[in-house]
């Protein structure tokens, strides 16, 4: 059994087991989470002074972009964590929803809220002119969760789920959408 594999049980058994183990896990979960894409934000701005790369021009182009991601980063993470929520689920993975979610945006792509997430950093980057956060550390939250979802998550998933899961996902695709759906 590999590492993944382990990994994949042990989040199985926190998420079909004690709440209370849950409760304690998830604000922990979540505040690890936010601290590390918080901690991406920051070292940008140490590899761009310390790569001494220049920041993106003060121009009205860059904060239109800037705006624009984040506006529809935030519709996607604010529209694919609500049915979450609605099915007594939270976005973190060891709270997730007790049925498969497949509605909505969900429907077109397995992960939009990763999706989200990328327009949102992206749209940090445009905002401060941070070339490295722009072309490597937005992307990098992205690999390493695409990392996890292969590893851990998706096997998690099929655990729980079983068929219902591996049906939808030869159905719809992880990561770029797909809007013609598939029956």
């Amino acid at each position: 059994m590999s590492i993944w594999d382990r990994w994949a049980q042990g989040v199985y058994s926190v998420v079909t087991g004690d709440k209370k183990r849950r409760a304690i896990l998830t604000p922990i979960a979540a505040v690890i989470f936010f601290g590390l894409i918080t901690l991406f934000v920051f070292c940008s701005f140490w590899v761009d002074k310390w790569l001494n790369l220049p920041y993106l021009p003060d121009a009205w182009w860059r904060y239109a972009i800037a705006g624009i991601f984040f506006i529809v980063g935030l519709f996607l993470a604010i529209s694919t964590v609500t049915p979450f929520f609605r099915t007594g689920g939270t976005p973190v993975p060891l709270t997730p929803p007790p049925k498969l979610v497949t509605t909505g945006l969900y429907s077109y792509i397995r992960n939009p809220m990763a999706l989200g997430l990328l327009l949102v950093l992206e749209s940090l980057g445009f905002y401060f002119g941070s070339l490295s956060l722009i072309i490597f550390f937005a992307p990098l939250p992205i690999v390493l969760y695409a990392l996890y979802i292969k590893g851990v998550e998706e096997p998690e998933l099929a655990l729980r789920f079983g068929k219902e899961y591996l049906e939808y996902k030869k159905r719809v695709p992880m990561f770029i959408p797909r809007f013609k759906k598939k029956r």
